[in-house]
């Protein structure tokens, strides 16, 4: 059990109504909808800024692989019709300046503390039912509600290849990168990690550098973007529409708007079915090819089919044939890792300078400082981008010493797995509530709008505690319990269980195995939020007490 010191006492009354960990897209719309509530609300940040995943991400080629015009906030007609996006899909830089615009709009920045990491939380399960948060900057604060909204992919996964400190050239992470230009011309580069991240990096890294070699451990299927900028008339006509398409996002499944499929991929003949994969890649969305069919995700064969689709594609592009087959996924089905939007991705191998290692043959023994070890040889290389993603969904969260009820950690508690109800409370962690964590629809969904979802609901939430004077609120372990069931349920009936990948957690060592994220979609997950709701939250456990 955990030895923390016990909070003060409970006859003190809270400093603050609540506490925000994180100031990106979540943190910001939690202060906005808490401030209105007239709660005393406080963001605490770690970064020198705010703007979340959109100021840590600064790689080359950065970019959001959701429609700005649906990757955007909804709250506020007034913001739909003043902002204006430049391109279909948004670059960090543009992304950036949206959320300063809306802080700066909205008057937040006044309650956002900088450069402030909470390290850990401390709950008083007597009278006082409060939070004691502290901080890496030696402060101690107590409130009565916490809310983290830290990010599903903001605790970066540091590489763990055996001598990763001794390189003696220049070492970047994608998910670190340096505030000021990094400029590679006549440079040997080395990029290890294929993800999303990797595969926007890529093509721009192999502009300016002399040499560039990927070590790709596995293949990803990536899509082409098809980014454009957007016309003064396709912006005009989207600010007409807006209201209309701002209420469909919030109906549909995942946050963006199409017409669902209505028949097996393995009814239609092959020519139907390339016809159909030929319209859904040349959408240019990230679930252009998933949405096609309805067995995609749930059938293997059906699924053979989108994944060949998408191998002749890298044949039809990559004219080294070894390099195309390097390239090609075969080892997991389309869709149970996350694909990637790309812009130029395979045709970067066509270039002479560009040349892929394939780890699975010849993996990574160590890293030197002259550069990186296979096991058949040392490639020399001036600088190393590691491009090898986060602890995505859980890390954020047990980064922090938080301590619950019984003197419980959140990491003993989640030893095994996460667990918790609608992904919002954990029992035994009250007045805790978690912003688009795990067992949510999260990383399934646009991200934007399961934030607002979240937020709202626990916006109203903390407004009826406060109506009717109750000081606590708790997941049950049954209700717990349950959930965590129905979750598991849900993801069993799909193969992205069956894959090993980061929705599993599989990329982090010694990460238990679950899949992290509510496949439902995000319209029944919202009916489940909001049928918990009724009758005065009665799902949960309820204690009162004056201030």
């Amino acid at each position: 059990m955990h030895t923390a010191p016990r909070p003060p006492s409970p006859s003190a009354a809270p400093q603050l109504d609540a506490v925000i960990v994180g100031a990106g897209f979540s943190g910001l719309y939690q202060l906005y909808r808490l401030r209105a509530l007239g709660l005393r609300t406080r963001v605490l940040e770690a970064c020198d800024d705010i703007g979340g995943t959109w100021y840590r991400n600064r790689y080359p080629g950065a970019r959001c692989d959701v429609e700005s015009t649906a990757y955007s906030f909804s709250f506020s007609p007034e913001l739909d019709q003043e902002w204006e996006w430049s391109e279909r899909y948004a670059t960090q830089p543009e992304l950036l300046r949206y959320l300063h615009h809306v802080a700066d709009r909205f008057d937040l920045r006044k309650d956002i503390t900088l450069r402030t990491r909470v390290t850990g939380a401390v709950y008083d399960e007597g009278d006082g039912h409060t939070w004691q948060v502290t901080t890496d900057t030696g402060e101690t604060v107590t409130t009565r509600f916490v809310v983290l909204a830290t990010g599903c992919m903001s605790a970066v996964k540091e590489p763990d290849i055996p001598g990763a400190g001794t390189f003696a050239g220049r070492a970047l992470h994608t998910a670190d990168w340096p505030h000021e230009d990094v400029d590679l011309t006549g440079r040997r580069v080395a990029v290890i990690g294929t993800g999303c991240s990797g595969i926007q990096a890529i093509p721009l890294l192999a502009e300016q550098a002399a040499e560039l070699t990927v070590f790709q451990r596995t293949p990803v299927y990536a899509l082409p973007a098809r980014n454009r900028p957007l016309s003064a008339a396709e912006t005009a006509e989207l600010k007409a529409r807006y209201p209309e398409f701002r209420a469909a996002q919030r109906r549909s499944k995942g946050g963006t708007l199409f017409e669902p499929p209505t028949r097996s991929a393995l009814e239609v003949d092959e020519a139907e079915r390339r016809a159909t994969y030929e319209e859904g890649w040349d959408s240019g969305v990230l679930s252009g090819l998933l949405r096609t069919y309805t067995d995609i995700l749930v059938d293997r064969a059906a699924n053979e089919t989108v994944a060949e689709f998408v191998r002749s594609k890298i044949r039809s592009i990559v004219t080294d044939p070894e390099t195309a087959e390097t390239l090609s996924p075969r080892t997991f089905p389309f869709g149970t890792k996350r694909p990637c939007l790309d812009t130029g991705y395979y045709a970067t191998y066509n270039k002479p300078h560009v040349s892929v290692v394939d780890l699975t043959k010849t993996p990574i023994v160590e890293i030197t400082p002259r550069g990186v070890r296979t096991s058949d040889r040392e490639h020399a290389v001036d600088v190393i981008a590691f491009a090898t993603g986060f602890d995505a969904l859980t890390g954020s969260q047990v980064a922090m010493d938080i301590v619950g009820k019984g003197g419980t950690t959140l990491r003993e508690k989640w030893a095994d797995g996460p667990r918790n109800h609608l992904g919002l409370l954990s029992a035994g962690f009250p007045n805790l509530f978690t912003v688009i964590g795990p067992l949510s629809p999260s990383v399934l969904s646009n991200a934007v709008v399961a934030i607002e979802q979240h937020v709202e609901w626990i916006t109203d939430c903390i407004a009826h505690l406060r109506r009717n004077g109750i000081t606590e609120i708790d997941a049950t372990p049954r209700a717990e319990a349950d959930w965590c069931t129905h979750v598991a349920d849900l993801a069993a009936q799909t193969l992205y269980p069956s894959v090993d990948s980061w929705y599993m957690g599989a990329n982090v060592p010694g990460k238990p195995r679950v899949f992290l994220a509510y496949t439902g979609g995000l319209e029944r997950y919202r009916a489940e939020c909001d049928a918990a709701a009724e009758g005065g939250y009665r799902a949960f456990a309820l204690s009162g007490g004056a201030d």
